[in-house]
């Protein structure tokens, strides 16, 4: 009942806390805040400057004592008091215009799969200090499926790959649970850097991680294309310390890209080989679906399909997955409470 009444004077919110980006979902309003978790801090001062996109413009640009850093490692909260400020920052962003009488919110908030009970309460701590009335945890593969509406309760297989920032998470679920499941690091942070390293031994280039992201999204691609895509690749000459610009295309990108994204490949089949099989005869009929911001990259599904000979499909608006899979759980908190890492009475194993 008093859930109730805080519910008609807060904004409940579900949040995709995720290592390069955290997206932020408001019920009754979808996605409203898609930022960089990135805080920048004086360290003279031990001040914070700026958090989220502001954030973001100061990576590489600060003077020595102003650090723009990242305070969740592979998903994980690596330093609690930014990250509570991080997440204190969204919270009261949401809340600016709302009635401040009862402003505390109930917060689903997507974490890893496979993340230790320290782990878990340390988000749940930062989240409650934040200004959380209620915390709920979810795995992220699984808030992903249920982003992507696929049948996560029923009695067949689901196959998600949510492919971020930090971390790759694949996972097979069925009845509420997660059957099967595999994290990695390789990731699209991973893929930022090995174009950096690709410029930097193929053409002494040396370029910042936002230009090698930019690289990535404008002409990367993992797959034979007919498409041509190029375009300019501005750094640093390693050899004379001076500005340097190559002519940057789609067959050096794949050349670059094509490691990490068969590991990812690779990390697929390898968990369709640990399914049982029923589960794989559903996979086979519904096909493979992929999530997070690293589903856009150009002829991914394509290749994961040639190494798992099975159809793949990229969910509608890969890069809101998550937090739509919290936001759908904000809605159905009754009906989907087995879904939770957290609940007070679990009904499948994981």
């Amino acid at each position: 009942m008093l859930n109730k009444i805080f519910g008609a004077f807060s904004h409940d919110i579900g949040i995709d806390l995720g290592t390069a980006n955290t997206l932020v979902f408001v019920r009754g309003k979808g996605v409203v805040i898609n930022e960089p978790s990135v805080v920048a801090v004086n360290e003279r001062t031990s001040q914070i400057l700026a958090i989220g996109e502001a954030a973001r413009q100061m990576v590489g640009k600060t003077p020595g004592h102003i650090v723009a850093t990242r305070p969740l490692v592979d998903g994980v909260v690596s330093d609690f008091e930014i990250t509570e400020q991080m997440l204190k920052y969204f919270i009261e962003k949401v809340h600016k215009e709302s009635f401040s009488f009862f402003p505390r919110p109930q917060v689903v908030i997507g974490i890893p799969s496979g993340v230790t009970e320290v782990e878990k309460r340390a988000v749940e701590d930062a989240a409650r200090n934040a200004g959380a009335r209620e915390v709920y945890l979810i795995e992220e593969p699984m808030a992903a499926a249920i982003g992507a509406e696929l049948p996560v309760q029923d009695p067949t297989g689901c196959m998600i790959v949510d492919i971020g920032g930090g971390t790759t998470e694949v996972a097979v679920i069925s009845l509420g649970g997660i059957v099967v499941s595999k994290s990695m690091r390789a990731a699209g942070d991973q893929l930022n850097q090995d174009i950096i390293q690709y410029a930097k031994e193929k053409y002494n280039l040396l370029l910042g991680e936002r230009t090698a992201e930019a690289l990535k999204i404008k002409v990367g691609s993992v797959y034979e294309t007919r498409e041509k895509l190029e375009t300019a690749a501005r750094g640093r000459d390693v050899v004379t310390g001076l500005p340097k610009e190559i002519e940057f295309d789609h067959r050096m990108a794949s050349e670059a890209l094509l490691k990490t994204a068969n590991i990812i490949s690779e990390t697929v089949r390898v968990t369709i080989e640990r399914t049982p099989p029923e589960l794989v005869s559903d996979i086979m009929e519904r096909g493979i679906v992929l999530a997070g911001g690293g589903a856009l990259l150009r002829g991914l599904d394509k290749l994961i399909s040639e190494h798992t000979k099975m159809p793949v499909h990229i969910a509608n608006d890969p890069l809101s997955c998550v937090a739509r899979g919290t936001g759908i759980v904000l809605d159905n908190l009754d009906n989907l409470r087995e879904v939770l890492v957290n609940n007070e009475n679990p009904k499948t194993p994981y």
